[in-house]
């Protein structure tokens, strides 16, 4: 007998994973194209000839990729590490995960951050989760990632951690 979803596929103790990706809000992107075009148009001022055009073409393709780099960053918690970009970390080193809101980021990375402290932060994102970590090897005291469902996030990462233990 085949099973009839994907999800008899799982083990029973594999935590469920998380995925997120810090992608900029839709107005972020009208204000950076925007502003692209302003000053491509101010560069041709009514110019004949290449200042008509090269302005466009090289502004506004420059300003789509520099906008689409800023919201790459993909968060993920899966094979027992919290992905973020290109940093790993093993969740047997997570020691606890805690959820921010944006007055608790504001303190964790203000006057109560530490310099040491590992920051993956995107001001358009209002929350964060703060990853503490437990290795006596690593002088980094803990993570703080960006997210918008930041408890979603710390769930997941303390599931996967549990799991893992």
């Amino acid at each position: 007998m085949s099973p009839s979803s994907p999800s008899e596929f799982r083990s029973p103790t594999a935590p469920p994973g998380y995925t997120e990706r810090l992608t900029l809000p839709w107005w972020l992107w009208l204000a950076g194209l925007a502003a692209a075009g302003l000053l491509a148009a101010e560069v041709w001022m009514g110019a004949p000839g290449v200042r008509a055009w090269l302005p466009f073409v090289l502004l506004l393709p420059v300003t789509a990729a520099g906008l689409w780099w800023c919201g790459r960053i993909r968060i993920e918690v899966r094979d027992g590490h919290l992905r973020v970009d290109d940093a790993r970390l093993p969740v047997g080193f997570v020691a606890d995960a805690i959820p921010l809101d944006v007055a608790g980021r504001r303190e964790v990375l203000g006057v109560g951050g530490d310099p040491l402290a590992f920051v993956v932060q995107r001001p358009w994102v209002g929350g964060a989760v703060q990853v503490v970590l437990d290795d006596p090897a690593d002088p980094t005291p803990f993570w703080v990632v960006s997210s918008r469902r930041p408890v979603e996030l710390a769930e997941a990462l303390l599931a996967a951690r549990d799991a893992r233990s």
